[in-house]
């Protein structure tokens, strides 16, 4: 159990050039990607000697690029949150490749990282319908009753399996959520064997998710493509005999574009 830090800006353990750091690599967002150096002052109410510090220290540890005008982050900073990110570029390549899926088949695409014992939704294209599954970027859920979750947790090697499983605490949300350790490893299993996974209202009643591994170019999983879908909409064998093929072949368009994009 993690114990409670009490600190504050004051404290003698606090290290304010660290926590600046930090402060430098927040002012990136997606509205502004790429900054000239008055830009970063500007959003961190820095001076540019401050700002220059830390950002030509970030040069140097490889967490920001500079091409001679413009400053911009390094997929090597994904470490400091979410290590199953492997590049951003992933997620420029996968939006395209998950709004045309969304519109081909008329349901909410998703895209997933595993974190912890969680999944966080990590993108979104909607259909053109006009309700559309409510999951926001950003939000988590629990791996263990989410396809996502399956499919990325059948990536890991056996002893990190091994050890999620024994620190597992099953949350029950609804009649169908497996509770068996053993049944869940057994569904994991079942989806490394065959490559993708469908979990049939175990988080919450009405709702179905069927999701396929995002791998790097070197054949890493790195992600989730998902799909959630109402059970009034679509049924087991809709999902098994229409959607998984398109969502294979989504998730092998979202691979191509990173070799490409090397």
């Amino acid at each position: 159990m993690t114990t409670p830090v009490k600190l504050d800006a004051e404290s003698r353990e606090y290290v304010t050039s660290f926590a600046r750091g930090l402060e430098v690599i927040r002012a990136f967002t997606r509205s502004r990607p790429r900054m000239t150096l008055s830009e970063v002052a500007n959003a961190t109410g820095m001076t540019r000697a401050t700002a220059r510090r830390f950002l030509l220290t970030l040069v140097v540890e490889e967490y920001v690029a500079f091409d001679g005008k413009h400053y911009s982050l390094q997929p090597k900073v994904l470490q400091l949150g979410y290590s199953a990110l492997s590049s951003m570029e992933l997620w420029e390549v996968a939006a395209p490749v998950l709004q045309s899926l969304a519109d081909r088949l008329q349901e909410t695409c998703l895209t997933c990282v595993l974190h912890g014992a969680n999944v966080i939704y990590t993108a979104k294209a909607m259909s053109q319908r006009l309700v559309n599954i409510g999951i926001t970027v950003g939000s988590s859920a629990p791996a263990h009753c989410v396809s996502s979750g399956r499919v990325m947790l059948s990536a890991l090697p056996e002893e990190e399996l091994d050890a999620y499983l024994d620190a597992l605490e099953i949350q029950v949300f609804t009649p169908n959520t497996t509770t068996s350790k053993v049944k869940l490893r057994s569904e994991i299993e079942k989806a490394r064997g065959q490559g993708w996974a469908i979990v049939d209202q175990e988080m919450e009643l009405g709702l179905r998710s069927v999701s396929v591994p995002i791998r790097d170019i070197h054949g890493a999983v790195v992600a989730a493509l998902n799909i959630p879908c109402p059970t009034s909409r679509l049924t087991m064998e809709d999902i098994k005999t229409k959607i998984v093929a398109e969502m294979l072949t989504a998730s092998h368009e979202i691979t191509q574009g990173l070799k490409q994009g090397m």
